[in-house]
């Protein structure tokens, strides 16, 4: 039953049932936002406004309203988009190496401060950078790390696969140590990431190769047929199964997770994802753990938007991994 409700062939998830922690993390206290303004890596411009389009929907206010101390770092700095055809596979590939190892320093540096650094994207190439930085920054620490990937994208394409040369549709595949290395050895090991580490949420649209390529690296992926057979529930359960208070949790937020007729302000708009209420309770069952420990927010695209409706909804949902809840109930059933 569980296989025939996960991607053909892919691995499905154990039915253990996470630990669950009230959401009073120390993590939860301190948040740096760090704006990374570039649609380096995609094929559409305009995620280049996300940051500013997050903080006009008044992102650092509403988390300020849940108790969270919360520094804005401003944005980075890194090259201008090119718009260049891709050069042996890769689009961009000096230009997305620069801003991916901006990325990676302003992270590392959030993290050993003791704060969540909360990257405000800017297109998906930039976790390359990000979970780099988090995956160093655990073995440091000692702690094992876990991976949320919500997306409508398995995001594991490589330059042999994809035609575009696109980078943001290949940051899960540098991470498993898959690209060049410039990317694939931004950690202190690589790979930086084992497939292990890592759960997608939401997936919906990949390539055949890409499909082949998942399957032989292991990838556990809840696609939607998984949502709509087993709903969001039971599989953010299985998702969740295993944390324990040794665990840092990352959640990788792509906004085209999100089903476009709610979430329109995406270059990549793919239908059939997560309902509103879906995406709420995948992000307050994230919440309960206590564990949440870094973020990205990605590929939100203002130009594609109406009246800013993508971004409002981001920060809702953003809200809602840092505390805000429907539920009337003092715990979780």
């Amino acid at each position: 039953m569980v296989g025939a409700a996960t991607m053909a062939g892919m691995n499905p998830a154990t039915a253990e049932t996470p630990n669950r922690h009230h959401p009073t993390s120390p993590h939860f206290r301190r948040v740096g936002l760090i704006g990374a303004p570039t649609d380096i890596g995609a094929g559409v411009r305009g995620a280049s406004m996300g940051p500013e389009a997050l903080r006009v929907a008044g992102l650092r206010e509403a988390l300020e309203l849940h108790g969270v101390q919360v520094h804005d770092h401003g944005n980075l700095a890194g090259p201008p988009n090119p718009w260049q055809p891709a050069q042996n596979g890769f689009r961009h590939l000096p230009e997305v190496v620069a801003w991916n190892q901006q990325v990676h320093d302003a992270v590392l540096a959030e993290l050993q401060a003791g704060g969540l650094p909360l990257l405000l994207g800017g297109d998906h190439c930039l976790a390359i950078g990000s979970l780099s930085a988090v995956a160093r920054h655990c073995r440091a620490m000692g702690k094992r790390l876990r991976v949320l990937w919500l997306d409508a994208h398995a995001d594991f394409n490589t330059s042999e696969l994809t035609p575009s040369g696109n980078l943001h549709g290949m940051p899960v595949a540098c991470l498993c140590g898959l690209g060049p290395t410039a990317l694939t050895g931004m950690s202190d090991t690589t790979p930086a990431l084992s497939p292990a580490s890592v759960r997608q949420i939401g997936i919906r649209s990949v390539d055949p190769g890409e499909k082949r390529l998942v399957h032989a690296h292991g990838l556990e992926v809840f696609d939607m047929r998984a949502i709509d057979e087993l709903g969001m529930r039971a599989v953010m359960e299985r998702t969740l199964a295993g944390l324990d208070a040794h665990t840092h949790l990352h959640v990788s937020f792509d906004v085209d997770f999100l089903d476009p007729e709610i979430a329109p302000g995406v270059g990549t708009t793919v239908p059939g994802g997560p309902t509103y209420r879906e995406a709420q309770l995948c992000m307050e069952m994230v919440a309960d753990t206590g564990l949440l420990a870094s973020l990205d927010v990605m590929e939100l695209n203002p130009a594609l938007d109406v009246r800013n409706k993508t971004a409002l909804l981001a920060v809702d949902l953003i809200e809602s991994l840092f505390g805000k809840s429907t539920l009337m109930r003092q715990q979780p059933l």
